[in-house]
């Protein structure tokens, strides 16, 4: 069983940077990808940011590339969101997500570990 504990969520205003943490509780596991998806008012959650916890690259949405940087922390077992220049349409609910084996990262179905779900609001 994993689970995952996020933080860091808020309410900016445009052009404003936030940072979200998510650290992996493991009990005795492993996680190897860990991804941020993101949900905002009336529409589908959607992949933001993802990784291979072992290294191997990062990836990002075309909407948030240039902007949103996630990161892995192995000390920390902890996967980062830093996401810079924040705009009324970054504004959702954002997920943290994660895997013990992961052939893909960037679909919701790629993963069976998810928190709860912390709040970013991006006024202009």
């Amino acid at each position: 069983q994993v689970k995952l504990v996020e933080s860091g969520g808020g309410s900016v205003q445009i052009g404003s940077s936030l940072t979200l943490s998510c650290e992996a509780l493991e009990y005795g596991y492993h996680v190897y990808c860990m991804g941020w998806f993101r949900q905002a008012p009336g529409k589908e959650r959607e992949g933001v940011a993802a990784l291979y916890t072992g290294g191997g690259g990062q990836y990002y949405a075309d909407s948030v590339k240039g902007r949103f940087t996630v990161s892995y922390d192995h000390q920390k077992n902890t996967v980062d969101l830093r996401m810079d220049s924040l705009n009324p349409d970054d504004t959702g609910i954002y997920y943290c997500a994660a895997d013990l084996v992961c052939a893909t990262v960037w679909r919701e179905s790629d993963y069976t570990y998810w928190g709860r779900g912390t709040q970013v609001t991006v006024s202009s």
